[in-house]
């Protein structure tokens, strides 16, 4: 049960503050392009916490009805109690859902349900068994909801408490794991990975149609209802989308499915609202046409109109207020092609940027030292915008340190793509490095890691978005029977013989690879980081000179990844064999090369303080063996899974990357050892702007779960 409770005591940090020069130094006019960016952003809120689960919304208006009505001024009794409400409140909050972003796992509260029901319920008067109370505190209790949430105590007990083991986690509703990408109004009809492979290939595929931004309601045995996010509630794009239900056949039964608009009809609305408002301070014509294309994306459904935004979105160059904004990252949704909503506004850190910029001018030279020949590299390597910012706003389930978009295939291969850093969440990761110390660090390594863990995780984001994600070819067929390889004379694969599959027609990376496909190719981009970050010339990019400089960030960045693979077995389920977090199984697979795929026992050791019955261990990394060793076996791995996932390789692929980051015994039993030695994550709060007297301020809030409530409760949305 322990594992599930929320985190006690984490680190909370401000993103960019009033204080901070980045804001301050922009102009009028590119302060109010931010404001209303922003604010577009945060109307994203109630979407990520419908995707999340079903439960989060309402627990979302609950925990701001309660602060609201108390005017902050909880009760100082049981300490204990309200101390850990609040703890609960502000991962719920940073977290936007009660399932953590990082692992997928649901997390409950470590108060007593009474605490609630009979000390704060009552000061707001709320009664937890009338089943109309809902309008007391929301708007958006809605037909979903009554399936599983008559009362207020429902939300409580089912949504707010309630675990179902180690089926506590994101997956098919029909296995029962949670997913509200998946809508039911009868509990008879849960989608499962079936359903979705069947709308993947017959609807999906067959119509070329963009699933990012839908989702799935299951109505019968064998009809479904598609709804599109959109702020109006008509079909309106009749060249994207069919008018009428469009029925299939397949094993033996004949499905019948229909596209509903209006999913998320409100906050498209907003959102399109102040886009437009955005558009008025927008900085170039590129800004305006990419805003206009949101806009109709947002006010239509027009997924298409989605991806005209993104080619023009990489077209803007380094801009100094960046946002990317929509349907985005598909590792959440089970079969992996549903976008999560994302919104980001940043501001540009030109010092940072410059040393970025040095990178990609180089890139050409570093692609040629990857393990693989040109026949799996593009044959010309167009060089993406590659920029540092400072996060005014990220709207979504959790912030990452890096991002390499658009993740449109065929935008990628024929416009180019963006790589961006995201510098206040990189500096964040140290902060805290002397309340909470690194676990599974020897003493005798403690003060280099320290000192130069930021630094080599700097350069391995940058390596990671910039050389792993930005390379590779897809061979595939482009148009009816043409190809952009030779398919005459196909390239040798793996074995020496020519291969035999490619991306037929309307496949894509994620249609082909499915559920598996974002730990794969997180996986084959940490692996070209420490693929690479071995290579001098680049950490001299960076900024390190010396031989001793360079040979603790290749070190530091070796061993925090062992560390790493290490840490993700908390986001593996024993029971199941599930993983709950892509990175994590990528970084876990990576951690078990080291140990069981090198050619040298020595390369990386576990001690433990007890080998019979451990409780407790340190990793002991041979910092002689990396050059050699390491890069070989990080090489072999990485030469595969790249091959599989140029050629399609589907079968071969899996089953390759499902055997490395399974878990055996020997070190399953390390995995209560890393739960119970479990770090709090740090949590964010992120700043409002408003416009005061034609003046864009930013409001500031303290960096404790009252500040991440007041944040909220001041965004209104």
């Amino acid at each position: 049960m322990s594992k599930f409770v929320a985190d006690s005591e984490p680190p909370i940090s401000i993103l960019l503050s009033s204080k901070d020069s980045y804001f301050k130094d922009l102009t009028d006019v590119e302060q109010k392009y931010a404001h209303y960016l922003s604010v577009a952003s945060h109307f994203g809120t109630r979407i990520t916490l419908r995707q999340v689960s079903l439960e989060s919304e309402l627990i979302f208006d609950l925990i701001l009805y309660i602060h609201k009505s108390l005017n902050g001024d909880y009760p100082n009794e049981p300490e204990k109690d309200v101390k850990n409400y609040l703890d609960y409140v502000s991962q719920f909050l940073s977290n936007l859902g009660n399932y953590k972003s990082f692992g997928d796992t649901k997390f409950i509260p470590g108060f007593p349900k009474s605490f609630l029901t009979d000390v704060l319920l009552p000061k707001v008067n709320l009664s937890i068994d009338d089943d109309k109370i809902w309008s007391s505190f929301t708007n958006f209790y809605n037909e979903y909801h009554k399936v599983y949430f008559k009362t207020l105590n429902d939300l409580i007990d089912i949504g707010m408490f309630g675990l179902n083991g180690d089926l506590s986690q994101l997956g098919y509703p029909d296995k029962g794991f949670t997913s509200s990408y998946y809508l039911i109004k009868d509990d008879k009809f849960k989608i499962s990975q079936e359903d979705m492979a069947l709308l993947k290939s017959n609807v999906f595929t067959k119509l070329n149609i963009l699933p990012e931004n839908t989702r799935i309601e299951k109505t019968s045995d064998v009809d479904f209802t598609i709804w599109v996010a959109s702020s109006i509630v008509e079909n309106t794009v009749s060249d994207e989308y069919p008018t009428n239900q469009i029925t299939f056949s397949a094993d033996g039964k004949t499905y019948g499915v229909q596209f509903k608009f209006g999913d998320h009809s409100r906050e498209m609305e907003k959102i399109a609202e102040h886009l437009k408002l955005a558009k008025n301070y927008s900085a170039n014509e590129t800004q305006s046409k990419m805003l206009d294309q949101y806009i109709y994306y947002f006010t239509t459904g027009s997924s298409n109109a989605h991806k005209e935004s993104q080619k023009l979105w990489v077209k803007d160059l380094s801009p100094i207020v960046e946002t990317n904004i929509g349907f985005i990252e598909t590792y959440r949704e089970p079969s992996g092609i549903i976008g999560e909503w994302e919104a980001l506004v940043a501001v540009q850190n030109k010092d940072r940027t410059a040393k970025f910029s040095k990178m990609v001018d180089n890139a050409k030279n570093f692609i040629k030292l990857l393990p693989w020949g040109q026949d799996f590299e593009k044959n010309v390597f167009n060089p993406p915008d590659f920029t540092s910012i400072e996060v005014l706003t990220f709207t979504g389930s959790g912030i990452p340190a890096g991002i390499n978009i658009p993740n449109y295939d065929d935008v990628r291969i024929n416009v180019g793509f963006k790589n961006v850093s995201l510098g206040n969440i990189l500096s964040a990761a140290t902060k805290s490095t002397d309340k909470y110390p690194p676990t599974f660090i020897s003493e005798q390594d403690m003060p280099i890691y320290k000192k130069c863990q930021n630094e080599s995780f700097e350069v391995q984001v940058g390596i990671h978005e910039l050389l792993g994600h930005g390379t590779g070819k897809l061979l595939s067929e482009i148009e009816s029977g043409k190809y952009n390889f030779d398919f005459e004379n196909p390239p040798l694969g793996l074995e020496g013989n020519p291969i035999r599959t490619y991306y037929k027609l309307g496949e894509t990376w994620s249609s082909k690879f499915g559920s598996i496909s974002g730990a794969f190719e997180e996986c084959r981009a940490e692996l070209v980081a420490m693929y690479l970050i071995t290579n001098r010339e680049l950490l001299e990019i960076f900024g390190y000179k010396t031989k001793e400089e360079q040979d603790n960030i290749i070190y530091i960045g070796y061993l925090q990844m062992a560390r790493a693979g290490f840490m993700a077995l908390e986001f593996w389920s024993p029971e199941t064999g599930k993983w709950g977090q892509p990175h994590m199984q990528a970084r876990f697979s990576i951690m078990k090369t080291f140990l069981m795929h090198s050619n040298n026992e020595n390369f990386l050791k576990i001690i433990t303080d007890n080998d019979a019955n451990p409780t407790d261990f340190h990793l002991d990394l041979d910092i002689s063996l990396i050059e050699s060793t390491g890069v070989e076996c990080v090489g072999d791995f990485l030469k595969h899974l790249h091959v599989y996932k140029s050629t399609a390789d589907v079968e071969n692929g899996t089953k390759y990357f499902t055997d490395r980051s399974t878990v055996p015994p020997s070190l399953a039993k390390f995995r209560d050892i890393v739960i119970k030695k479990r770090l709090p994550r740090r949590q964010f709060i992120q700043a409002n702007t408003e416009v005061i007297n034609d003046k864009v301020t930013v409001k500031d809030y303290e960096e404790t779960p009252i500040g991440m409530i007041k944040s909220f409760i001041e965004r209104n949305v």
